[in-house]
């Protein structure tokens, strides 16, 4: 015979109100007893009726989220990598994912309204979010609930949503090169204007600031700008390396590839460290700043259950590898992930 409810709340030592509550409403429960009857619903395989809990409570419980045309382009990649945390983060709670795709933001937001007066989805996602971004007010005027993953970066209607902290994750990076002697290290990013690209890069000038006491000239004659990619980062860093650079902080694992790109015919060697933690800085052999995807998917579901808007800034976290070419062994330092596996 399957499993009930009162089963679950006997063998939790708990109310059958308080198995409910660790089911639909998990936050309204202290860690302790919500691990309790999670470990009991698991001991004795309860399953339960989604269908009727969404007939009771009008709600599909799925998230709706948009996902682009396949590329082989690493932002592809990551968004992979975050879809697949996501997919996992909402199981663990009950909630699914359904996706779709379109070729613009403003048919983004018509799907996503077609979507919910279908009642397929009635939670959404909206990634890759930008300074005027035209997602934002038609879904709160239509009451959609929705986490945007990126924050507005500019004056926005309150909204919930998570962003991973760029500026001190190219921080971190920078004071691990300084920390080692290091001082002539340089910037790679996107060019100017882009509002996560410009706050790396800020995060890199305010360690060589307070550090070195460099002013902007400075920081600019040690900076690099390019269109993201492997191929068109490579003629820019030529030229700064021609200058001689001891080290290299990157906005993204492309950029950073393009450096070893063009450093390698040199005979070149220093450490350089990418952004975003991708099996190509796995592969090359460079460090790089792991977004902590998996801490973005929690916080943009726990953001669904909150009342007022919701923000949340994820830190990164710095994965060291241990390669001759490109990184420096500074696990022993404890500021660095030991990462032999290129996993985070």
């Amino acid at each position: 015979m399957a499993a009930t409810l009162a089963d679950v709340a006997a063998r939790a030592g708990v109310s059958v109100q308080t198995v409910s509550n660790a089911l639909n409403n998990p936050r309204l429960l202290k860690r302790g007893t919500l691990d309790r009857v999670l470990a009991a619903v698991q001991e004795l395989g309860y399953t339960p009726n989604l269908a009727a809990r969404r007939l009771r409570q009008r709600r599909t419980h799925t998230i709706g989220l948009r996902i682009d045309a396949s590329s082989d382009t690493i932002s592809s990649t990551l968004l992979d990598r975050f879809l697949h945390e996501l997919t996992a983060a909402a199981a663990a709670v009950g909630k699914h994912i359904v996706l779709f795709t379109v070729s613009s933001e403003r048919e983004e937001v018509d799907e996503i309204l077609a979507l919910r007066d279908q009642s397929i989805a009635d939670e959404f996602l909206i990634a890759s979010t930008h300074p005027g971004d035209p997602r934002i007010e038609p879904l709160l005027a239509a009451g959609v609930p929705f986490v945007a993953f990126g924050r507005p970066w500019c004056a926005a209607p309150p909204h919930h949503w998570v962003d991973v902290d760029g500026r001190a994750g190219t921080r971190m990076a920078t004071e691990a090169l300084l920390d080692e002697g290091l001082e002539r290290i340089a910037f790679v990013g996107w060019p100017a204007g882009s509002a996560s690209g410009d706050d790396r890069r800020e995060g890199w000038a305010a360690a060589m600031r307070e550090r070195l006491g460099l002013d902007d000239a400075a920081l600019e004659a040690l900076t690099v700008r390019a269109v993201d990619g492997i191929g068109t980062a490579i003629a820019p860093v030529q030229a700064l390396l021609e200058h001689g650079i001891e080290g290299a902080v990157c906005a993204s694992d492309a950029l950073a590839a393009g450096i070893v790109a063009a450093a390698g015919p040199l005979g070149v060697r220093f450490p350089v460290i990418g952004f975003d933690n991708t099996q190509l800085a796995a592969g090359v052999g460079f460090s790089s700043v792991d977004q902590r995807l998996d801490a973005v998917a929690r916080a943009a579901l726990a953001s669904f259950e909150a009342a007022e808007p919701q923000t949340t800034i994820v830190r990164p976290r710095l994965v060291g590898r241990r390669d001759a070419r490109w990184g420096l062994d500074l696990a022993a330092a404890g500021r660095w992930s030991p990462n032999p596996e290129g996993r985070s």
